[in-house]
């Protein structure tokens, strides 16, 4: 299945090296899901990537074409690294977590700013940009994390919704934690082996706060 509507005009930028175009990409996304289409900087995108912004604009052509190429390309991306590999036979809920943990953290060591790629999908004062993102989200992948769980395991006695409620606050929490690290490192710097050691670190608690 493929999402990438606007490969075709933008082969030049796939054609570069994988270190150039992965600084472009990781330049646009960044700058996209931080200011939004509308305040998004193409002097700040070329120079976060290395570039002169004609030499940018040689491979990407416009800021709205760099900015759909960049929608499309991470939609494919997490299609086919994220929600083709989540393994939805796994029915412990905490371990369904991890499981989809690893799968972001591998993604994010190339693309550090792909866990916020759900921004590019706001509204914009550009009316031909809302109405590519809603034609692309009609075949936007979806999926729910509770569904099928194992309930088996948790305490008796508990509201499993609500506990589902409250282990999702805290997925967004830990979400949130890795964003900050994210923010506040150099991206060569962040310590994604010490992500994945917090990361159990608190499976494990919220195992004995909720299962019996």
């Amino acid at each position: 299945m493929s999402f990438v509507k606007g490969a075709g005009t933008l082969t030049k930028l796939l054609e570069k090296a994988p270190q150039r175009r992965d600084a472009i990409l990781n330049a646009a996304l960044k700058e996209f899901t931080a200011q939004g289409y509308d305040n998004a900087s193409t002097n700040v995108i070329a120079k976060e990537a290395g570039l002169s912004k004609a030499l940018m604009f040689h491979y990407v052509g416009s800021k709205q074409k760099l900015f759909l190429f960049v929608y499309d390309y991470f939609s494919e991306l997490l299609y086919r690294e994220y929600f083709c590999k989540m393994d939805f036979s796994i029915k412990d809920i905490f371990d369904r977590f991890r499981t989809s943990y690893l799968l972001q953290i591998k993604l994010l060591k190339q693309y550090p700013y792909l866990i916020d790629f759900d921004k590019l999908s706001a509204k914009t004062k550009s009316a031909e940009i809302n109405k590519a993102i809603e034609e692309r989200a009609k075949n936007k992948p979806t999926y729910q994390i509770f569904d099928m769980i194992n309930i088996s395991k948790f305490r008796s006695g508990l509201d499993i919704e609500k506990c589902k409620q409250f282990i999702l606050w805290a997925n967004i929490g830990f979400t949130h934690q890795i964003l900050e690290g994210i923010r506040d490192s150099e991206m060569q710097a962040l310590n994604y082996e010490s992500i994945i050691t917090t990361l159990d670190d608190y499976i494990c608690e919220l195992k004995k706060l909720f299962y019996a």
